[in-house]
């Protein structure tokens, strides 16, 4: 593997490497809905904001030549896998230059990252972005050595995927497949809330302002990152849950995550768990709950009286219970199919 230490840094302004554009106001709702991401400045889901078809007279950036970076309120760039547009508060990155490519632009983009410290909500970049500093290793004349960025990329991400493979590989030898019926086979049947999960319990409220930087994941009501929002050290006055599903009850009304660790609860999530359940039980459960995101939104929370009255809709057995075996064996084919795509693209790679 290249060594980073091994190697000569040197300073560099973004506005010597990349030509900088800045976004403009845009109307998320009133876009046609496509397949074109619009980037926002959110540091989740790559910053992508909705899909959209193409806009007459704005411009759309090259994915291989171009780092979208939301420089107002959160600071954080991203290397997009498509053609983009950016939003309000999100400027384009275009590199300077014909040698460019994902390679070379992922090798920067977390050294752009790098410089976050410096800003906050009340100390944007938007005005400064192309006197900022990155330093970038360099060649015997002292300019950026892209190839060498390009090469260091390519051999991290061999070995990633190596370990990727491996661990799916892995993965593959403890589940047992065995075919099952259809779910149009099975006889379903709805069941309260209350009656399938044993608690049934509300995060506590604790603000940005009182979290400390920790390992420990802070799950609030965000609807992508199986809802991590922060990771944080706080152990006390917080409710820590683990090995159960949470459901936001406001923010992205509806939306559920297991999660096998530890975690600390927002008070706009609640957990739902019963002990005798498996991980695979739980995922088997996840898009059906979900499916409450259709039922509420923003001006309709899940209050504690209402998720109690819920009900969610399970296959059963002979005796009309919850036929557990049955959910856990389906997860565990759905996993068995996903892992076996994964190892043949690995391949394909």
């Amino acid at each position: 593997m290249i060594n980073l230490q091994e190697r000569e840094w040197k300073s560099f302004e973004l506005g010597s490497l990349f030509n900088i554009y800045t976004g403009g106001d845009m109307i998320l709702s009133r876009l046609e809905k496509g397949e074109i991401p619009v980037i926002s400045h959110s540091i989740n889901n790559n910053g992508v904001a909705t899909y959209t078809k193409e806009i007459k007279g704005k411009r759309k950036f090259d994915c291989n030549r171009t780092i979208s970076l939301a420089d107002r309120g959160n600071f954080y760039a991203h290397v997009q896998g498509v053609d983009f547009y950016i939003g309000t508060r999100v400027k384009a990155l275009e590199f300077i230059g014909e040698a460019c490519n994902k390679e070379i632009l992922k090798f920067i983009c977390p050294l752009i990252n790098s410089q976050a410290v410096k800003f906050s909500y009340g100390n944007n970049c938007c005005d400064n972005t192309d006197s900022l500093i990155i330093l970038l290793p360099v060649d015997w004349e002292g300019n950026p050595d892209y190839k060498f960025m390009e090469e260091y990329i390519k051999q991290l991400e061999v070995k990633q995927l190596n370990e990727y493979k491996k661990y799916a590989e892995y993965k593959l030898k403890s589940i047992v497949y065995k075919e099952i019926p259809k779910l149009d086979e099975k006889v379903w049947k709805s069941f309260y809330f209350r009656d399938i999960f044993s608690e049934i319990k509300r995060g506590k409220r604790l603000t940005k302002a009182n979290q400390l930087s920790g390992n420990r994941p802070y799950i609030s009501s965000s609807g992508e990152n199986n809802g991590v929002d922060n990771f944080i050290s706080n152990s006390e006055k917080v409710r820590i849950y683990e090995k159960c599903i949470s459901i936001a009850n406001s923010g992205t009304v509806g939306k559920a995550f297991y999660h096998p660790y530890e975690f600390v609860a927002s008070d706009h999530i609640t957990k739902l768990k019963n002990k005798d359940l498996t991980e695979y039980m739980y995922l088997f459960m996840l898009p059906i709950i979900s499916r409450l995101q259709e039922k509420y939104n923003f001006n309709r929370e899940i209050n504690d009286k209402r998720i109690n009255r819920e009900v969610i809709m399970l296959p059963v057995d002979e005796n009309n219970k919850p036929d557990w075996n049955y959910m856990e064996q389906y997860s565990k084919n759905m996993i068995i199919e996903q892992i076996k795509e994964y190892i043949d693209y690995c391949k394909i790679g």
